[in-house]
């Protein structure tokens, strides 16, 4: 059996009038994330590790910010299509590790939906995907609240 691992990492700019939305969850918030689809950081950064572990490009390849048919795009939607390039390569995913970064707001009671949403997408199971959320300590960026960037590291296993 082969195997493949691909990292991703993806950042959006706090902004007014805007959802936040992470993971496939609507989050509470006075700011959402600035971007041309919902900006959901934490999906963009997944869909790159599992493109990246195929050496098929990156989201801005596949699903370029100029094109309208992408403006406003649910990214649990593109998430979708990312696994079924996967599984056309022959791969499915194994696992998936992600880590989102906000000084705020505080996200451990979003996490498990979070989860739930991208393994319904990947028609895996939950426990085949880790979310975590940390804060940067009031440094850089995300600490001063201006953005939320998210990592994410994933494993596929060739399929049988």
């Amino acid at each position: 059996m082969s195997f493949r691992i691909g990292h991703g990492y993806d950042v959006h700019r706090l902004a007014e009038d805007r959802k936040l939305i992470l993971g496939g969850v609507l989050i509470p918030y006075d700011k959402g994330l600035l971007g041309h689809s919902d900006a959901d950081v934490l999906v963009h950064a997944l869909m790159d590790a599992m493109l990246g572990a195929l050496a098929l490009g990156d989201i801005g390849k596949l699903f370029p910010d100029t094109d309208d048919e992408y403006e406003g795009a649910d990214s649990i939607e593109l998430l979708k299509e990312v696994n079924r390039l996967v599984e056309q390569q022959g791969y499915m995913l194994g696992n998936a590790d992600c880590t989102i970064c906000a000084q705020q707001p505080k996200l451990a009671p979003f996490i498990d939906g979070m989860r739930a949403n991208i393994a319904e997408a990947l028609g895996c199971d939950v426990s085949q995907i880790s979310v975590k959320a940390t804060t940067e300590e009031k440094l850089g960026f995300t600490g001063e609240g201006l953005g939320i960037s998210a990592t994410a590291v994933c494993l596929l296993e060739e399929m049988e």
